[in-house]
C-alpha cells in the first residue's frame, strides 16, 4: 500500500514540476474531445430539428392536391388544372393497396366565424375522423370528431389554439357555440398549440365533419365539380419505403377518373411527399455526420499526437531519473506503472474537462431560441466514451513504449544518459 501511495505521489510531483507542459497537453486533449462532441452534437441537432418540424404536420404524410390534365397527349402547354373529387376519394379507398388513412379535406378561407365575444376569419376545414391519425392533432380539452358526427352531418367543430384565443379570449370554448356564415356550431374540442403559432396553420383552423362541410360549405369556382370537389387529400403509405408505389397507384386511379390520360407524364401532379423529404434529408444528414465526424476525428488525432509527443519527450528527459530509481531498488513494474498513471491521469482528467465543457455549451444553447428546423445539439454518450478512451489509449501507449525501453536499461547505463 505504501508503494502505491508513493507512486501516486511521484506521479503528481512529476506533473506539477512541468506545469506548463502538463497544461498544454491537457488543453489539447480537452479541445479535441470537446470539439468532437460538439460537432457530432450539431449534426444531431439538425437531424432532430428537421424531424420535429415534419412531425408538427404529421408522420409520413403525402399531400395530394390534384393535377394538370393534358388536352393533347404529351403536351403540358395544353393542360388544364383539375381538383380532386369525392369520387376520386371513394375510388382510392376501394382500390388502393399502398395508401392508408385516406383523409380528404375541404378548406375555405372565406367563412366568417362569430362568437358571443368577437368575430374573426380563419381557415375552415371539413375533415373525416381519420384525419387525426394522419396529421398531428393534439387535443387540449374536449374530444375529436367521430364517425357519428360525420355520418349524421352534425354541426360540431374543433378549434385550433390560436382560433380559440381569437373567438373566446380568456374564456372556455368547449360547450359554447359559434356562427359560421350564420350557421350555429357547437365547439366540442380545443387543440394544443402546435409548433410556433405563426408557422403552423392548424393553430388558426376550425375543423368540422367532412360531410357537414360538403353539405353546407362546398368548394366554389370553375373546378368545384358541382360541389363534389375537395381541396386536397392527405394519406400515408402503407410502409415508410412504399411511398413511391402509393403515389403511382393514386396517380393511375385519378388519371383514369379524369379522362384516362397517361399518369406518368412530367409535371402533371401537385403533391408534397414528406416521406421523400425525410429520405433526402436523411442522406444529407448522414453525409453531414461523416463530414463533421471526420473533422472531429482530425481534431482528436491532433490531440493524440500532442499526447504522444509530450510523453515521448517526458520519458526521454527522465531516463536519468529512471536509472537512479532502479539503483535505489525500483522495479521495472514500478517504473512502468508510474508512467501508466501519468498518461491515464492526463488523458482521463482532460477528457472529462472536454466533456464537461461540451455539456456546458449545450446547456447554454438550450436556453437560446434556435431557428426553426434546428434543435439543441445533443451530446452522444457513445461518442464521448469512445473519444476519451481513444485518447487514453494513445497517451498510455505513448508513455509505456519509451518507458519500457528505458526501464530495460541497466542502472549504470541509464544514469549515463543526459
Amino acid at each position: 500500500m505504501r508503494t502505491l501511495v508513493d507512486t501516486f505521489g511521484q506521479t503528481f510531483r512529476s506533473l506539477w514540476a512541468h506545469k506548463l507542459r502538463s497544461f498544454l497537453t491537457m488543453f489539447g486533449i480537452a479541445w479535441g474531445v470537446g470539439s468532437l462532441l460538439l460537432l457530432a452534437g450539431v449534426g444531431e441537432g439538425f437531424r432532430n430539428g428537421n424531424r420535429k418540424q415534419l412531425e408538427s404536420f404529421g408522420k409520413n404524410i403525402i399531400f395530394f392536391d390534384g393535377g394538370h390534365a393534358p388536352a393533347i397527349p404529351g403536351s403540358f402547354a395544353s393542360s388544364k388544372w383539375f381538383n380532386l373529387t369525392y369520387d376520386d376519394v371513394v375510388a382510392i379507398q376501394n382500390e388502393s393497396k399502398y395508401a392508408i388513412h385516406i383523409a380528404p379535406v375541404i378548406a375555405r378561407n372565406d367563412i366568417r366565424a362569430v362568437s358571443d365575444y368577437t368575430s374573426t376569419n380563419g381557415q375552415v376545414s371539413g375533415v373525416p375522423p381519420v384525419f387525426n391519425q394522419v396529421r398531428t392533432i393534439p387535443l387540449e380539452v374536449g374530444r375529436w370528431l367521430d364517425e357519428q358526427d360525420n355520418l349524421e352531418r352534425r354541426r360540431v367543430c374543433v378549434l385550433g389554439r390560436q382560433m380559440t384565443r381569437n373567438l373566446f379570449p380568456g374564456r372556455p370554448a368547449v360547450g359554447n357555440t359559434i356562427l359560421l356564415n350564420d350557421v350555429r356550431f357547437q365547439v366540442i374540442g380545443v387543440l394544443n398549440m402546435i409548433g410556433n403559432e405563426e408557422q403552423n396553420s392548424t393553430n388558426i383552423r376550425i375543423f368540422m365533419p367532412f360531410n357537414t362541410m360538403r353539405e353546407l360549405f362546398p368548394l366554389k369556382g370553375d373546378n368545384s365539380k358541382d360541389g363534389n370537389a375537395i381541396s386536397f387529400l392527405n394519406y400515408q403509405p402503407r410502409s415508410f419505403d412504399e411511398n413511391e408505389q402509393a403515389k403511382d397507384e393514386l396517380h393511375r386511379i385519378v388519371a383514369r377518373n379524369h379522362g384516362g390520360f397517361d399518369p406518368t407524364g412530367k409535371d402533371i401532379w401537385e403533391e408534397w411527399d414528406t416521406v421523400k423529404d425525410q429520405k433526402t434529408m436523411g442522406k444529407i444528414f448522414s453525409a453531414m455526420d461523416w463530414f463533421l465526424g471526420g473533422v472531429g476525428l482530425v481534431t482528436l488525432a491532433l490531440g493524440a499526437i500532442g499526447i504522444i509527443n509530450i510523453m515521448l519527450v517526458a520519458v526521454t528527459e527522465r531516463t536519468h531519473e529512471i536509472g537512479l530509481r532502479k539503483a535505489l531498488g525500483a522495479t521495472r513494474r514500478n517504473i512502468l506503472f508510474q508512467f501508466f498513471l501519468e498518461g491515464a491521469f492526463l488523458t482521463l482528467l482532460s477528457g472529462a474537462i472536454g466533456v464537461g465543457a461540451a455539456l456546458l455549451i449545450v446547456h447554454l444553447l438550450s436556453r437560446v431560441n434556435l431557428p426553426q428546423g434546428f434543435d439543441t445539439p445533443r451530446i452522444v454518450p457513445i461518442s464521448a466514451g469512445c473519444s476519451v478512451l481513444a485518447l487514453a489509449i494513445a497517451g498510455i501507449t505513448a508513455g509505456l513504449y519509451p518507458a519500457r525501453k528505458a526501464a530495460m536499461l541497466e542502472p549504470v547505463e541509464a544514469l549515463r544518459q543526459e
